[in-house]
């Protein structure tokens, strides 16, 4: 309805009659609502002009104009929504007078300087309002004359102490008077279910379920936007599937937490898109697992098992969502790119069979469980969640979306540009990293394990890796330098290795490159180090073909430190400008060097699963020598 033009005859006269057909059975009725249903009218006869003069000349002000309105057709109202049981007509309003005691507590609160205007704005409110409640639940509705609107309306604020939040405000009476409408609404049919009385229909939820139904429509044709405004609104009289679905929306759309209640674990969507997605917000919100209810088999006695390995699962990163059909063969085959680093091709893959996926039932209207999958749900960043909004999908058709761009760069130079490795920051991060030629992922461990038998860890997101391989470790020695390495595809037959800020810095005299080790069955390894936190940068590569050594170099600080082999001219320091006098400069020559190789061999690493993905990883052997005869090392023993 518009607020600015609101019907109030017929809107009135519409929510009498709906609250009394919804009041029908009920034996047991006050007087005054007894005959209320009777009438099928909540008001009182409409105020007289005479009657609305006399009560502004008593209050001292002229009212607003949507409560002048109001009592023109009716003075006063019975069952403002769920907990006003009387509202004031021109007898009953009267100047708030604090009787509680709040104005001192609430305008110490609402004065702090650092609260927003809005908020300050709320002082002095309870000496200055007109109460409005005659008969509630400890729920006051107060007209404020010092928020007045341009069109002359005062907002009202309802507060109620049991909501222990500040007052709630309306930007008008009309606008107040709706909400208490669509209040009413939301709290209706459950009560009329406890009460034994007949299913709430009515005119306004026969227009409110047939927009949820034309908005499930839209966002299956990919007109998210358009079914979001339908929903929100028919969401505000409480219909059945609205909040659901709007829920969904914006779940893709980028914003969570809505506290939507959970579906009936009867309903498919319960143990398949849902839980699992209150299990990813449970361990991302940093709450205790006890928190997780649903594995209480007093409460759900049916689910309660699947629920704790659902929860175990996503804790752990190993959950998997399975949908059915040609869509859950997709999102498998995703799931084995993603889980390589190849986020791009993951999402190619899923892009091309949103198409066919299929919703569980009515209130589901896009595959949102793809957001708990540890795996995917990087995948989904925020312009591809939006390309699937947009596209139909359920056997709903429509134009196909721009698609979103891929996120991962070409080429290697990215690595040197501040805030790479991590987006939240501007400042630059230290690597090292593989590249192995003819080798999976999966091999790589053989070959440059820390110890024979050297597992891959399950996916792991960047900030986990330390505390999955070293949890219990206690001894540290300043010798021995293993790498802690995430592993995934570098482009056709590469595969890389990859660690973060390495504990330790590059120590020219101990080093070992492993690109001879990883390059023994046969292929080419190029290993890449390259530091600049430390105060002065280096950056080294070496690479290796058949186990051999074929060549290296080492710039620190703009000088050429060491060089061996047959370097390749595109590799050449002075030419690449390494011999620059600033950091600047040598990080410019970094890139070119970057990007060289990447030309040369036709290899990249992945930006967004390393940054924001989850990879498996692994302890390498060590990247420094023992200590020869006369050397001296650090050991640190903890605990």
């Amino acid at each position: 309805m518009e607020i600015k033009h609101v019907d109030w005859l017929n809107f009135l006269a519409r929510w009498s009659e709906e609250w009394a057909d919804a009041h029908g059975h009920v034996d047991e009725l006050s007087p005054e609502d007894a005959a209320a249903r009777r009438g099928r009218w909540l008001g009182a006869d409409p105020a007289t002009e005479a009657d609305i003069a006399a009560m502004e000349d008593r209050l001292g002000r002229a009212m607003p104009p949507s409560y002048r309105e109001f009592l023109r057709v009716s003075d006063g109202w019975r069952h403002a929504g769920g907990f006003v049981w009387k509202l004031a007509g021109t007898r009953e309003a009267r100047w708030h007078n604090d009787e509680m005691g709040l104005g001192e507590d609430f305008d110490e609160f609402w004065g702090e300087e650092d609260n927003p205007e809005e908020v300050r704005a709320q002082v002095g409110l309870w000496s200055r309002a007109l109460q409005l409640d005659v008969e509630s639940d400890i729920t006051f509705v107060l007209l404020d004359p010092e928020d007045v609107g341009p069109d002359g309306e005062w907002a009202v604020r309802v507060w109620a102490s049991w909501r222990a939040e500040d007052p709630e405000r309306y930007p008008s009476f009309a606008a107040f008077m709706i909400a208490m409408h669509q209040e009413w609404h939301t709290l209706a049919p459950d009560r009329s279910s406890r009460e034994g009385g007949p299913t709430f229909v009515n005119g306004t939820t026969r227009t409110q379920d047939a927009a949820v139904a034309r908005a499930r429509t839209a966002a299956l044709s990919g007109r998210h936007e358009e079914a979001a405004a339908l929903l929100e609104e028919a969401g505000k009289y409480g219909r059945p599937y609205a909040h659901e679905l709007l829920d969904q929306i914006a779940q893709l759309g980028g914003t969570r937490g809505r506290g939507v209640q959970m579906p009936h674990p009867d309903n498919p969507r319960f143990l398949s898109e849902q839980l699992p997605l209150k299990a990813a917000d449970l361990l991302n919100s940093g709450r205790p697992p006890e928190d997780w209810h649903y594995s209480d088999p007093a409460v759900f006695p049916d689910t309660a098992q699947t629920a704790a390995d659902i929860q175990r699962a996503v804790r752990e990163g190993t959950y998997r969502y399975r949908p059915g059909g040609a869509f859950g063969e997709a999102v498998h085959e995703a799931r084995e790119q993603a889980r390589w680093g190849d986020t791009d091709a993951a999402w190619q893959v899923l892009r091309a069979v949103i198409p066919l996926w299929e919703p569980l039932g009515p209130g589901h209207i896009a595959p949102v469980g793809l957001l708990a999958d540890p795996l995917l749900a990087p995948v989904l960043t925020a312009e591809r969640r939006l390309e699937l909004l947009r596209t139909p999908r359920g056997g709903e058709s429509g134009p196909a979306p721009a698609p979103a761009g891929d996120r991962n760069p070409d080429g290697l130079s990215w690595l040197v540009r501040p805030g790479a490795l991590r987006p939240w920051q501007t400042s630059t991060s230290d690597y090292r990293m593989i590249l192995v030629e003819g080798i999976a992922p999966d091999e790589l461990p053989a070959l440059l394990g820390s110890s024979p038998g050297t597992p891959l860890s399950p996916p792991l997101r960047q900030w986990d890796v330390t505390r999955h391989h070293r949890s219990g470790q206690r001894i540290f020695s300043s010798y021995d330098d293993k790498a802690l390495l995430s592993v995934g595809r570098a482009g056709p037959d590469w595969s890389f290795a990859f660690e973060q800020d390495p504990s330790a810095g590059f120590d020219t005299p101990r080093f070992v490159s492993p690109a001879p080790a990883a390059s023994a069955p046969g292929g080419r390894a190029i290993v890449i180090w390259h530091e600049r936190r430390r105060g002065t940068p280096v950056f080294h590569v070496s690479a290796g073909e058949g186990g051999t050594p074929r060549y290296a170099f080492t710039v620190r600080g703009g000088t050429l430190e060491t060089s061996a082999g047959a370097v390749p001219v595109e590799l050449a320091p002075p030419a690449l400008g390494f011999d620059a006098p600033d950091a600047d400069g040598q990080a410019s020559a970094a890139a070119q060097a970057l990007d060289a190789i990447a030309r040369i061999h036709a290899v990249t690493v992945p930006r967004l699963a390393l940054t924001e993905g989850r990879l498996h990883t692994f302890e390498s052997l060590s990247w420094s020598r023992p200590p020869g005869p006369g050397e001296t090392y650090t050991t640190i023993s903890i605990g």
